[in-house]
């Protein structure tokens, strides 16, 4: 992709928490940056990546070209990299995937976008499979508040297209649609884990008259984790029933986008103000 293409979607992906649009809105996109191989100066591609758990999974495709992406070089010559999501920004290390796990992972690729099989066939190498582990980080918004509802867009977002891939899974429901699932459900369980151990009793103790809303919000909480369980039980079975599990997600998006709504408006202002 050319540098000046690279840098409007850098740019945009910035400037809008992770979110593209364009030909990549439907993508899910992460930023890597890395060292130079010879020089060392630090340069950022835009990825598309797989979700994996606490890893994330890249393709060093180079759209079909013959030879390995520079960033590929870059990662090799020092693997420690840096991840932006839109939301967090991440200090990783890199680790290029090899013999069966490769294989499994790329096929699991392939089976969510036959695109990488037609890259595969192209390319005349094999692509490369890299995991970034990320090591720690934070969030990329400078305040509490606007990072609060930059991780929300980013659970609506994610819903939004698991929803759409749902939707679009035919009677073949495909491991890697499974852990996209399963890592949002994980993802969400961890963000409101968080607020009920620490920033809802922060909040609480300096606002007394935000008990009421605080304790809606925690109870909200319990409803989506059985919402989560529920839709994690539809993914353990073997062959889940497609249109009952598009149901599960509209609920889940339901209840979710009105607590997150409720959430920002009562809470985002008095994070951002540091009270």
């Amino acid at each position: 992709m050319p540098s000046d293409v690279n840098q409007q979607i850098i740019d945009e992906f910035r400037s809008n928490h992770g979110q593209v649009g364009g030909p990549f809105e439907n993508m899910r996109l992460l930023l890597l940056t890395t060292g130079r191989a010879w020089t060392g100066v630090r340069h950022t591609t835009p990825l598309n990546f797989l979700p994996d758990g606490e890893r994330f999974l890249v393709i060093a495709s180079g759209g079909s070209a013959g030879v390995d992406p520079d960033w590929y070089h870059n990662l090799l010559a020092d693997p420690e990299v840096t991840i932006e999501t839109g939301v967090y920004i991440y200090r990783a290390r890199a680790t290029e995937l090899r013999g069966e796990e490769r294989e499994a992972l790329f096929a699991r690729a392939v089976e969510a976008d036959a695109g990488w099989a037609v890259y595969q066939a192209e390319a005349a190498r094999i692509l490369p499979v890299i995991a970034l582990e990320p090591i720690d980080g934070g969030p990329a918004a400078d305040k509490l508040g606007d990072a609060l509802v930059a991780i929300h867009g980013s659970f609506r977002r994610e819903l939004a297209l698991i929803r759409k891939e749902v939707a679009e899974s035919g009677p073949r429901f495909g491991t890697q649609l499974r852990i996209n699932c399963l890592t949002m459900c994980q993802e969400l369980h961890r963000h409101h884990s968080r607020e009920d151990g620490s920033v809802f009793p922060a909040l609480g103790a300096r606002h007394p008259d935000l008990g009421p809303a605080l304790e809606r919000l925690s109870a909200e909480h319990v409803v989506i984790d059985e919402l989560l369980n529920q839709l994690k039980a539809l993914l353990s079975r073997e062959e889940p029933d497609r249109e009952m599990l598009l149901s599960e997600v509209d609920r889940l998006i339901k209840e979710l986008v009105a607590h997150l709504d409720y959430e920002e408006e009562r809470i985002a202002s008095l994070l951002n103000a540091g009270i």
